[in-house]
């Protein structure tokens, strides 16, 4: 479970101490506008790295690995200025399947740096 922080977005859980790095932890499905997560033993923990920063990002499975080119991407269609499009930098088809690609960098836009919370 992730310590809780004062004074974070919602969306911001808390941080882990994921082998001496002390990582924050999103709740994905909360950033994206979808309701709180309640974390249960299916929910997984995704690292990511953006820019010099890791995260975490609570998801609610991983189904499959993939590689998607940029040729494959295509892009969103008009959606209105709905909140989870906002965090969304196109669809790609793989395998028949439709596949939502996010944008780390604005979906990380306003989280705190840990050296940031540290201060606080």
């Amino acid at each position: 479970p992730a310590t809780p922080l004062p004074n974070v977005p919602e969306y911001v859980r808390g941080v882990v101490n994921l082998r001496g790095s002390v990582l924050p932890i999103l709740d994905l499905r909360h950033r994206l506008g979808w309701g709180e997560t309640d974390p249960t033993a299916r929910h997984v923990i995704i690292v990511v790295q953006i820019g010099e920063q890791m995260q975490g990002i609570i998801v609610d499975a991983v189904n499959d690995i993939v590689t998607v080119s940029p040729d494959a991407m295509q892009p969103l269609p008009d959606m209105g200025d709905s909140v989870a499009s906002n965090f969304l930098d196109g669809l790609a088809t793989i395998d028949e399947r439709l596949i939502l690609v996010l944008s780390l960098e604005r979906l990380v836009d306003g989280v705190p740096s840990v050296a940031a919370l540290a201060q606080e």
